[in-house]
């Protein structure tokens, strides 16, 4: 068996591997280095979610002026990612575009939503102010989800706002929302 190192540097072409010249995103290849660098992946637009259920691939959907990674002007349609969301009993389709400059995919997805949640930001954040408020959590959400929210956000709170914030737990995330975070998620 060939060391790790070069069974990494090989790829497949009809069966066979062959050696490569250097690894998939060397920094020495300058169409990766974009990819590299993290561009924007996911734009949000305005999206009507029960027009999207409707219309499916037929939804109108606005393509980007230029490449969230290179800027450049030549975006191709790369089809469609399922996503699911609330309200919802089976996955929207949303647009993908291709960068054929950078290789960079760009997700469209719709304002008011977290990347990579199904709730919209009003729903979480009335979840936490019920919880804050009343002590008790919405009825129309499951509770475990809003213990995940409500969990995560005490941890973001303590880690990016210190353990003196006294503006309260709505404050926080309203604050920390504000500065581009997403405080319900798992990771800070």
């Amino acid at each position: 068996m060939k060391p790790l190192i070069e069974r990494f540097f090989l790829w497949e072409k009809g069966g066979e591997f062959f050696p490569q010249d250097e690894p998939p995103f060397s920094t020495n290849n300058k169409d990766q280095q974009l990819i590299l660098k993290g561009g924007a992946m996911v734009i949000f637009i305005p999206v009507k979610l029960k027009k999207l259920f409707k219309q499916g691939r037929n939804y109108p959907w606005k393509k980007p002026d230029t490449c969230s990674a290179c800027k450049g002007y030549r975006l191709w349609g790369h089809g469609y990612a399922g996503a699911l969301f609330d309200n919802f009993n089976k996955p929207l389709l949303l647009k993908l575009y291709r960068c054929p400059d950078c290789g960079c995919v760009i997700r469209l997805r719709p304002t008011g939503y977290f990347k990579r949640f199904q709730a919209s930001i009003d729903t979480i954040r009335s979840s936490i102010s019920s919880k804050s408020e009343n002590g008790k959590w919405l009825p129309s959400l499951e509770k475990t989800r809003q213990r995940h929210w409500h969990s995560a956000l005490l941890r973001w709170i303590k880690a990016r706002l210190g353990d003196t914030w006294e503006k309260g737990i709505l404050q926080g995330f309203d604050h920390l929302v504000s500065q581009g975070y997403i405080p319900v998620s798992r990771f800070i």
